[in-house]
């Protein structure tokens, strides 16, 4: 009789199988799970398998020594990062055309004029149409008042605000006009140059100015001058709100970052795609090798950076040199990427298309290799690799009530999606690809804008609900959820994240819950069901995946409350019957390469 743990070391967790052999019959005795630490395949693993360990053996009240062996998977690691494609940052020197959008502009139309200084309005005697200056020294009474007292031959047509004090001064007003506020660099305003504003009523947006023809109307612009004005209109897309300012001095520079190309190269063939074709030609030509040996990308490009990079932390985390380090698969999708605009008034951010690329560098048994001597010297405990990660998946994946062979798994991590298929024979095929719960999140914190990382996880993770009053939320399919007692003030009309046990959480300056849902669904589609889709055909007998009839889904992601949805949708076009697994009847999707790993002892002992 033997004690044996199996530990899987993910992307983002580490699990852990603690069993007991005797002969050929084996029991499952605790599981546990951490987070990884550092990046996978790398000795920085060492904490969370220490962390894991403990969690299962605590259970039991086993210390270490009490193990007789421990198997550790290999393991593939994972980076994802974003490659844009061209892109032209808008360069203001001087002053020529800019937008902004406040979250809180006042009155509703457009409005076109000269820029003036609302303290020099009493100094203005020719007939013109203005729009007013109102810098903070000034306070919304003074400007309302001071705009009041403007003469016949002035014709107010809209303000410009550095507070956020347009509401207060549009109330004051004898004749209401649109207001922008909230700019906070109003320095930056040009006086004495033609300016338009256009304020949507409340639900809509501005089509005038988000509009590169609707801008050329206004200010008489030239076909060149109309090109120079589209991220101006790009970056109005959608919003409430904007102000554009164009000066006859004004100089437009554009700067185009080269996207690159990417080179596959196979062991017979080598493919070159240029990244700002898009996602599908990267991944036809990734497609179009069989046996990759190594994807490289164009010196001084976005993409040759992106992979450069990937190539030099895995090799200053393995000590190895960068030459050395191979990137075995790659997934692309389309996604953008709010760029700012340069020489805007209020930190504006203009849309622009990317390619999010995930890349999974080859495996190294030797660094694992590495991983197990330290774990068995600190342990005192013998440490073995014990398999790739699919191959023990499928044994897990086994344990799962009502499978049998054949049977396929399609593995959804935090890094990678794997897939592997075992026929009658006990014959096992299988195959890693780069790409899985990672990417989704980097996807959404990229359509989104967002700064932080574990926000766009949590997106990932929870539904979605609207706040519409303090005693009920409508959920995102709809319904509507009513409480005895009135919610936080903080999140009234706010689009809420719902957490498992009830909590909501703010997307503060999130204002569209369909948006959201719309990244969200839209960037697991183009990573989970691209890549199981993917993945089964790779391991299929005939390169199909209509061949297959019978798939377990897997690993983490597999828990996520939409993806096996979306995965088992997909995987009934090609009439495949897919569901999540039960590891061991109780694990549910996770645990499969653990208990795989300490599954495989008993076979080693026969």
């Amino acid at each position: 009789m033997k004690y044996v743990a199996g530990v899987d070391i993910g992307n983002a967790t580490t699990e852990v199988a603690v069993a007991r052999i005797e002969g050929k019959d084996i029991e499952f005795l605790a599981s546990g799970i951490g987070p990884t630490t550092g990046i996978k395949g790398t000795l920085q693993n060492i904490n969370g398998v220490f962390m894991s360990l403990k969690n299962a053996l605590n259970k039991l009240g086993f210390e270490y020594s009490d193990l007789d062996e421990i198997r550790i998977n290999e393991a593939a690691p994972v980076i994802g990062d974003v490659a844009m494609e061209t892109i032209s940052e808008t360069i203001i020197t001087e002053s020529t055309v800019i937008g902004h959008n406040p979250g809180t502009p006042g009155g509703i139309g457009i409005g076109v004029g000269t820029s003036v200084l609302v303290t020099e309005l009493s100094k203005l005697r020719e007939k013109q149409d203005v729009i007013v200056v109102v810098p903070s020294s000034v306070d919304f009474q003074t400007a309302a008042r001071m705009m009041n007292a403007v003469g016949d031959n002035i014709t107010i047509t809209g303000a410009i605000v550095q507070t956020d004090d347009g509401t207060l001064i549009n109330n004051r007003l004898d004749k209401k006009i649109p207001i922008i506020d909230e700019v906070l660099m109003i320095e930056k305003v040009p006086l004495g140059m033609e300016c338009a504003i256009e304020v949507a009523p409340v639900g809509s947006i501005v089509s005038v100015l988000s509009n590169p023809y609707g801008i050329a109307t206004l200010f008489n612009l030239t076909s060149e001058e109309t090109k120079r004005v589209v991220p101006i209109a790009r970056s109005l897309i959608g919003t409430r709100s904007g102000v554009v300012i164009k000066t006859p001095e004004g100089d437009v520079k554009e700067r185009s970052i080269k996207a690159g190309s990417i080179n596959i190269i196979g062991l017979k063939k080598e493919v070159e795609v240029d990244v700002d074709e898009g996602a599908a030609k990267i991944m036809d030509a990734v497609a179009s090798v069989i046996d990759i040996d190594d994807i490289r990308g164009e010196t001084g490009t976005n993409a040759g950076n992106m992979l450069d990079k990937v190539r030099r932390v895995m090799a200053r985390l393995t000590e190895k040199h960068p030459k050395d380090i191979k990137i075995q698969d790659l997934l692309a999708v389309d996604t953008f990427n709010p760029q700012k605009v340069k020489g805007g008034i209020a930190d504006e951010f203009s849309l622009e298309n990317a390619v999010g690329i995930a890349a999974m560098v080859k495996s190294d048994r030797l660094q694992m290799e590495m991983i197990a001597q330290v774990l068995s010297e600190k342990l005192q405990v013998p440490v073995y690799v014990g398999g790739v990660e699919a191959d023990m998946a499928i044994k897990g994946a086994l344990t799962t009530p009502g499978t049998n062979i054949p049977l396929a798994i399609v593995d959804m991590g935090a890094g990678s999606t794997d897939a592997s298929i075992i026929n009658r024979e006990g014959k096992v095929k299988l195959i890693h690809l780069a790409g899985a719960g990672n990417m989704v999140s980097m996807l959404i914190q990229s359509e989104l804008g967002l700064e932080d990382f574990e926000l766009a996880e949590a997106i990932k993770k929870y539904p979605l609900a609207l706040v519409e009053s303090l005693f009920h939320i409508r959920h995102e399919d709809g319904t509507a959820q009513f409480f005895d007692k009135p919610l936080d003030a903080s999140v009234f009309a706010k689009v809420v994240l719902v957490k498992d046990n009830g909590e909501l959480i703010p997307l503060d300056g999130i204002d569209s819950m369909e948006k959201v849902k719309s990244i969200r669904v839209n960037a697991k589609k183009k990573v989970f069901v691209t890549n199981a889709v993917r993945s089964l055909s790779k391991v299929s007998p005939t390169g199909n995946p209509k061949d297959i009839q019978f798939v377990v889904m897997v690993g983490g992601s597999a828990l996520d409350f939409e993806v096996p949805n979306l995965v088992t949708d997909a995987l009934s076009r090609y009439d495949i019957v897919a569901g999540r697994g039960n590891i061991r009847g109780c694990e549910g999707p996770r645990n499969a390469v653990a208990t795989g790993l300490a599954m495989a002892c008993v076979e080693e002992d026969e």
